[in-house]
């Protein structure tokens, strides 16, 4: 409620699809990679926590409103050339961001907009 021209900051800043205070900052670079999209891939053997990840992932994608394909790699002399020998793991834009672990859409969200 706006009393006496004072606006809500939370109003001002914009909605957000997670519970976190988003700036500016993060919220500019999150718009420009929905633009140009972004490169995940799931490195793993097609097992049950490397098909979470993926459904996870691609949550958190499209909360993010972005049309980006992910990539699901089970290859593992591609697994190794990225230097991961525990499964799953999360790639970004060619770098390893998570090794061994499902994320949950809240935290890849997090690691896409940094």
């Amino acid at each position: 409620m706006a009393l006496f021209g004072k606006k809500n900051k939370k109003a001002e800043a914009g909605s957000c699809c997670c519970d976190s205070s988003c700036d500016a900052e993060s919220m500019a670079k999150a718009e420009k990679a929905k633009t140009e999209g972004a490169n995940v891939k799931v490195l793993g053997s097609g097992c049950a926590k490397c098909s979470e990840l993926e459904q996870n992932a691609r949550a958190a994608l499209e909360q993010l409103g972005m049309d980006t394909a992910v990539e699901h790699v089970t290859d593992f002399a591609q697994i190794a050339a990225y230097g991961v020998m525990t499964t799953p793991a999360l790639v970004v834009n060619k770098r390893v961001v998570s090794v061994g672990k499902v994320l949950k859409p809240h935290e890849i969200i997090a690691i896409l907009q940094k």
